[in-house]
């Protein structure tokens, strides 16, 4: 039984629900966006609530009944207050800056490495060594800020490198003599 499946996802003012057979259409003042809910669950709107429901009790369709409901609540998430990570820059020499419209990075290669941002994000470089990451989609917010850390990522014995604010790099001891 799904734990996290079971509560409706309610809808705030100033978002407008469609449920269209398997389409979940969210409408905000931040914009737009669609889910596609597996056919192994029931979608509906009602009461100013969105719910979702397995279609029976298969092990997939409970295991995507909880996945569905979070991909809903993600949608009213996004198109009300958006969504926003934050990336650190650690080392010396390291650093970030806007180049027309992408992301200049610095990290200790022989060439800067040039960033394209896609459509639907927004990013800010506040300081040379902190990036901010914001988008109405979860996933694309969470993918773009993965791609940048990859580039990279923090090492264990410095602690070089990007990474998420707050992300706490386990350090190794280095050589003895």
């Amino acid at each position: 039984m799904s734990r996290v499946g079971k509560k409706p996802v309610p809808v705030p003012s100033g978002v407008t629900a469609t449920v269209t057979g398997q389409t979940v259409t969210m409408k905000g003042s931040k914009g737009e966006l669609k889910y596609v809910v597996p056919n192994v669950v029931d979608v509906m709107f009602e009461d100013g609530a969105v719910s979702v429901l397995p279609k029976n009790q298969t092990k997939e369709a409970r295991s995507l009944w909880g996945t569905s409901r979070a991909q809903v609540a993600n949608l009213v998430e996004g198109v009300s207050k958006g969504f926003e990570k934050k990336l650190e820059i650690t080392g010396v020499g390291y650093r970030a800056a806007m180049a027309g419209k992408a992301l200049k990075l610095s990290l200790g290669y022989s060439h800067d490495i040039e960033y394209e941002i896609p459509v639907g994000i927004t990013i800010a470089v506040p300081k040379p060594t902190e990036i901010v990451i914001s988008g109405i989609d979860r996933q694309v917010v969470g993918q773009v800020a993965a791609e940048i850390r990859d580039y990279r990522g923090p090492e264990p014995y410095k602690g070089k490198g990007v990474r998420y604010a707050g992300e706490f790099i386990f350090r190794k001891e280095g050589k003895k003599k």
